[in-house]
């Protein structure tokens, strides 16, 4: 019996785990070749560093994963998102590596427009409690703007349209960035256009426009998708160059709309807000030009009209100065007969005085008494003063003492003292430094026998002329020449001889220093 159960086991045939997964793969593959699966999606990270994206889709009670290859993800019509109920076509297979099944998702559709619309209020409500759709912080557009960005397609109607209505209303410079404006990528192209735009350098090769315009044609709630995008809203929040905002038709609405500083119901309505009409600026600025000439002549014509006026109010310069020649003819008359009459009083007072010697010596006698009385009036005062000053002498002279000023002496000679010994103890240091310094060269002369006398005192001596003159050579002596003869213990006479006049030096060894000027033996 066992070697019968050991033959029915071993009668099933063996697999490998490849061969299983293989035949799993296909069978997966042959059944659910194309389906359409329901479900919420989770766990989404975005594009992996490959561009595949990989995520889960699942329901109340059961998830499966998906995979989205890098091509698919360009084709999309919209952004997978977190949370998103999606309906995703596809085909079924298996990944041996982990004995797992997945759904390959070839297109990604929203399950309905209501749940867009859920997700679209969800972050309108998020963004606008953040603030980021406040009036407030919406900027004016510039009346007469230079440069006019433009985000869009540019391959669309809508850049010829607003190009064509920007040229007929005031021709200037147009600025376009091209972007996708419909799938994934539209959204993340658009937001980098926007910072870019406001990247630009004032005085750079390309201008920074004064105004952008954000425009796309009308479409389904999935083909303005990227016009939702979160970044996007935000890139328009932050811009400091207005935007305005036109996108999809009058009633389609995004989140940009929401959060540009002007929203325009088409493309060509927003060229029309951007620019002005030139021909009705012309227009206006003529008019303006009339009315200034005609105000500026009936102010000219009331100006004139005062002036004359007030001239006729004026009286003539005669009447004027009338009054004023009147007082300056009766002054003139006045002042004659006021010169004559005074003239006359004079002569009468002079005339009646009479100078003669005695009236001179009363009126001299008159000054001496008044010159004596001030004379006695003086030194009586000098008097006074100077007893009052030798009283007050008297009076400090009394308060004086020689004591404070004895010790006061005292201090002062207690400190000489002081100084006197300390200048006498910093002679005697500065001394013994000097003398410790002389000393020490002597030594140090010594030690080195660089003075003349050291140089005698071991066996040198010095030649001399008649004159004094030191004789350093054998040729500048001559026979008979009288020489002195300098040692180390005093000076003695010499006369050189015809036979040495030009002796030849004597080597002399390496080790034994030669003394400057030597020469051989003259006697």
């Amino acid at each position: 019996m066992s070697d019968q159960a050991t033959d029915s086991k071993t009668n099933a045939a063996e697999f490998t785990v490849s061969e299983i997964s293989g035949a799993l793969k296909r069978t997966v593959e042959d059944a659910f070749g194309n389906v359409r699966v329901r479900g919420e999606i989770s766990g989404y990270r975005g594009p992996h560093g490959s561009g595949h994206a990989y995520f889960s889709l699942k329901d109340d009670r059961a998830k499966i994963d998906a995979v989205v290859w890098k091509g698919t993800m360009g084709r999309l019509k919209f952004r997978p998102e977190e949370g998103m109920e999606v309906i995703a076509s596809g085909k079924l297979t298996t990944y041996p590596g982990s004995s797992k099944y997945q759904i390959v998702i070839d297109n990604l559709e929203p399950a309905g427009a209501g749940a867009l619309m859920a997700l679209l209020e969800e972050r309108k409500k998020r963004l606008a409690e953040e603030g980021l759709f406040d009036a407030g912080r919406k900027q004016l557009l510039p009346h007469m703007p230079m440069v006019i960005g433009v985000i869009t397609s540019p391959t669309g109607a809508v850049i010829r349209d607003i190009i064509h209505r920007i040229k007929d209303r005031f021709p200037l410079h147009v600025i376009v960035w091209p972007v996708r404006v419909q799938g994934e990528t539209s959204g993340a192209e658009v937001t980098a256009a926007v910072e870019g735009f406001n990247a630009l350098p004032a005085d750079g090769p390309i201008p920074q426009p004064d105004v952008l315009i954000v425009a796309r044609g009308g479409g389904s709630l999935e083909d303005l998708w990227g016009f939702n995008d979160e970044a996007l809203a935000r890139a328009v929040a932050a811009s400091h160059i207005p935007i305005i905002s036109a996108v999809g038709h009058e009633t389609d609405w995004t989140l940009i709309d929401l959060a540009a500083d002007m929203r325009a119901p088409t493309p060509t309505g927003a060229a029309e807000m951007a620019v002005p009409v030139k021909a009705e600026l012309e227009a206006t600025l003529a008019s303006l030009s009339a009315r200034l000439r005609a105000c500026t002549t009936r102010n000219f014509d009331r100006k004139r009209a005062a002036l004359r006026a007030a001239m006729r109010a004026l009286p003539s310069p005669d009447q004027l100065l009338a009054l004023p020649r009147r007082r300056f003819d009766e002054a003139t008359s006045r002042l004659g007969r006021a010169l004559t009459v005074a003239t006359e009083r004079k002569r009468a007072r002079l005339g009646a005085v009479r100078l003669t010697p005695a009236t001179l010596s009363r009126r001299i006698g008159e000054a001496r008494r008044a010159s004596n009385r001030d004379f006695s009036r003086a030194q009586n005062a000098l008097s006074g003063l100077v007893r009052e000053r030798r009283a007050h002498f008297r009076r400090v002279v009394a308060r004086l003492s020689p004591e404070p000023v004895a010790r006061r002496n005292r201090r002062a000679a207690d400190t000489l003292d002081a100084l006197v010994k300390r200048g006498d103890q910093a002679i005697g240091f500065w001394l013994e430094r000097l003398r410790a310094k002389l000393t020490q060269a002597e030594r140090l002369l010594s030690t080195l026998k660089l003075s003349d006398e050291a140089i005698l005192e071991r066996g040198y001596a010095l030649v001399m002329d008649a004159d004094g003159a030191v004789l350093r050579r054998a040729a500048d002596v001559s026979p008979g020449t009288e020489l002195s003869l300098r040692f180390a213990d005093g000076v003695a006479g010499a006369i050189a001889t015809s036979e040495a006049a030009r002796p030849k030096p004597s080597p002399k060894p390496a080790s034994k220093p030669k003394m400057p000027g030597s020469q051989g033996s003259l006697f």
